[in-house]
């Protein structure tokens, strides 16, 4: 349903409320015609008064001398269907204001600023009509705030253009200037912002009660927003400048991404909020039929960790790409090699996975990294042991595919030259997804990942992959937002700390405790989870590192760490160790038709069930922190009135994530949509849950829950 009432009366303040009036919004011109807002949740302030604007660099600024001269209010309340996601139908329901400002002093120029107030939060953004004396503009800055109602708990991670793989700090938000150095460790390929700030999604916890996100949604042609940390406990926003320190270059007609703020009383509602999502556009693509979710494994982790392989082919450290790969002298450690890449395949073939991914198989990885080299790889070249159709081949014999692997090493305009070459091969070569990365500091030089020139890169690449119905993962790329909707076959993204520095000097417990309210809140994160051999010393390399999870946190990491895109990361030969856990990665759907966020408290614990896409089968996953819990578990989503056999995977009492974390259990038990299970949780563990329909066999052999 969709109706619009037209305001005629030209007033100074105006009033929203969501549809189910938990959410009050109050815009208004402070004095000097300066726009602001605030934001209530029953009744409590979430955002107190906050300026907004726009300051330009070659004309007169969006920032004040401004009368309201029209206000045009919308109810929407409709669905629509994801081509993949947690929710097989989501509900677009929301009321809109949108007020046009004019700036009499400036010819009467104007915009306009369009609120979207939903029953999980608020979306806003800034309009720019074409109009006579308003076509190209520079942005010097963006001058939007969220004045904060009090010293929130935040989850953070520090301000920076071209990495978001840090590690989590919590902290109250007058801590975070004390805390930021600590926290800015030292990255590859990192711009850090010098005053106090933090990176979205950024999530918060009052004092009173309310679970605060602060983001953005539909980020194209225009810098990804960070944000000042001010006094006062006061947010605004800073934009990634490019080259020359601009922030922007817009054309009439033109908008900003939205300013995005999730809010409730409760945790488990801002994880299942799609107000990102609904406030993107629907995708353009008349056929999505190619874009189907995908679960793999890799020659991946091997190169971290097991100390035998590499991606480079030669001990060389000086190459061109002109160079006659043939003569290099191999380090005898090479990675994608026909019989590995064969073994991996014969494996999902087995198990029943859909794809390999292959990671070093093409020219270059000898000195791909640190040298700020444009012509860096040729993603068409294969290394002497790795050959293309050979593989192509045996993959397709088998009934799997294989992903390819664009490493860019930074160098954008090197993978653009070569973009519609690169896919064309891989279309002739039967591959259908792509993994992409960024590592190291961009090309052109002085652009940053975050950018508005980057945040168009990866749009573009996303855009000509659909030319050649290919799925994009894009690694070291900017924080997602939403854009998996308007660009389905931009099917999952890394932008954040993942499985890899579990081999890089360890992630926190809670970390993964914490990334569903951050990093996931904008799309689908390619976590790499599914890591069974935990210690890694195991493997004899030297090191003392080790995973910090239990094994069956790595299964729940199936449920709590949504992705269309899931890999199975561990070397194959730990999964032949353990076939009653693996079993569980071989059963666990990837595409889902409901989801149920049972319990949630960030940086603590998370409990989420789903119902795979087309089945009668239902998943459950929970996580906890360092401390060990007992999840509740409600199966209250069944049908009524039949029997299921819930498959557990679970924690044994012994477990810990430093001390026996392979020990687990296995139990199965009869379940029904009236029983509740009281699940122990190891400190640092998890447990995952299989549920499928009951035989008449099944409730003769296993115990009522």
């Amino acid at each position: 349903m969709l109706f619009s009432v037209f305001n005629t009366f030209v007033m100074q303040a105006q009033n929203l409320s969501s549809p189910d009036k938990n959410f009050s919004l109050q815009f208004k011109l402070e004095q000097n015609g300066v726009p602001s807002y605030q934001l209530t949740y029953k009744g409590k302030a979430v955002i107190k008064p906050s300026t907004l604007g726009i300051e330009v660099k070659n004309a007169a600024s969006f920032t004040d001398g401004f009368t309201v001269s029209k206000t045009e209010q919308a109810t929407v309340n409709t669905t629509w269907e994801p081509v993949m996601g947690e929710e097989k139908t989501i509900r677009n329901n929301y009321n809109e204001l949108l007020v046009t400002l004019t700036q009499p002093k400036n010819n009467n120029r104007y915009i306009g600023i369009r609120f979207r107030l939903f029953n999980d939060g608020l979306g806003f953004r800034y309009e720019f009509p074409k109009q006579d004396g308003l076509s190209y503009f520079i942005i010097k800055d963006e001058h939007t705030q969220f004045n904060l109602a009090g010293d929130h708990k935040i989850f953070w991670i520090p301000g920076d253009y071209d990495t978001n793989e840090y590690a989590y700090t919590t902290s109250k938000l007058s801590e975070i200037p004390a805390l930021q150095k600590k926290a800015t460790i030292e990255i590859s390929a990192q711009q850090p912002i010098a005053n106090p700030s933090v990176q979205t999604p950024s999530m918060m916890k009052s004092s009173d009660g309310l679970f605060i996100n602060i983001h953005e949604a539909a980020l194209i042609n225009y810098p990804a927003m960070s944000l000042n940390v001010d006094s006062g406990f006061k947010l605004s926003s800073h934009l990634t400048p490019d080259a020359v320190g601009n922030n922007g270059y817009m054309q009439t007609d033109a908008q900003t991404p939205w300013r995005t703020i999730i809010v409730s009383d409760k945790a488990t509602d801002i994880l299942a909020s799609k107000l990102i999502l609904n406030l993107n556009e629907p995708t353009k693509y008349k056929d999505v039929s190619w874009i189907k979710p995908t679960k793999y494994i890799g020659v991946w982790w091997e190169y971290f960790v097991a100390g035998k392989s590499t991606w480079a082919y030669g001990k060389e450290n000086n190459v061109k790409l002109t160079d006659d790969f043939t003569k290099l002298t191999p380090n005898g450690k090479h990675g994608a090699t026909n019989e590995r890449v064969m073994h991996y395949i014969d494996f999902a073939a087995k198990h029943g996975f859909d794809a390999v991914l292959v990671e070093g198989w093409n020219i270059g990885w000898e000195d791909w990294i640190g040298n700020w080299k444009e012509e860096v790889f040729d993603f068409v070249t294969p290394y002497p042991d790795f050959d293309v159709k050979k593989l192509r081949d045996y993959a397709a014999s088998k009934g799997v595919k294989i992903i390819m692997h664009h490493e860019t090493s930074g160098s954008a305009t090197n993978y653009e030259r070569r973009l519609d070459r690169a896919f064309q091969f891989m279309k002739d070569n039967n591959y259908s997804a792509v993994k992409t990365g960024y590592v190291g500091s961009i090309i052109p030089r002085g652009e940053h990942h975050d950018g508005q020139w980057m945040v168009n890169h990866y749009i573009h690449v996303a855009e000509r992959a659909a030319d050649y119905q290919i799925m994009i993962d894009s690694h070291e790329a900017v924080r997602p937002t939403g854009l998996n909707r308007t660009y389905p076959n931009w099917i999952a993204q890394e932008s954040a700390r993942g499985t890899e520095f579990e081999a890089m000097g360890g992630l926190a417990p809670e970390h993964t405790t914490i990334l569903p309210f951050t990093r996931l809140m904008g799309g689908p994160m390619d976590y790499t989870p599914g890591i069974f051999q935990t210690d890694l010393t195991y493997y004899k390399t030297g090191g003392n590192q080790r995973v910090n999870t239990t094994l069956t946190k790595q299964l729940a990491y199936y449920i709590t760490m949504y992705s269309p895109l899931q890999m199975a990361a561990d070397i194959p030969e730990n999964y032949e160790r353990f076939p009653d856990a693996f079993q569980f990665i071989k059963d666990v759907a990837v595409d889902w038709d409901n989801t149920y966020v049972q319990e949630a408290e960030p940086g603590d614990y998370i409990t989420i069930a789903r119902k795979a896409k087309g089945k009668n089968e239902w998943f459950v996953g929970g996580v906890t922190d360092e401390n060990s819990r007992t999840a509740i578990v409600p199966f209250s989503y069944l049908p009524a009135g039949k029997k299921y056999v819930a498959t557990i995977y679970a924690d044994a009492k012994d477990a810990n994530w430093n001390q026996k974390p392979q020990n687990y259990v296995i139990t199965k038990v009869i379940v029904t949509s009236k029983s509740t299970l009281k699940q122990f949780v190891a400190p640092g563990g998890g447990f995952a849950i299989s549920i499928k329909e009951a035989t008449d066999a099944d409730i003769k052999a296993f115990k009522k829950l």
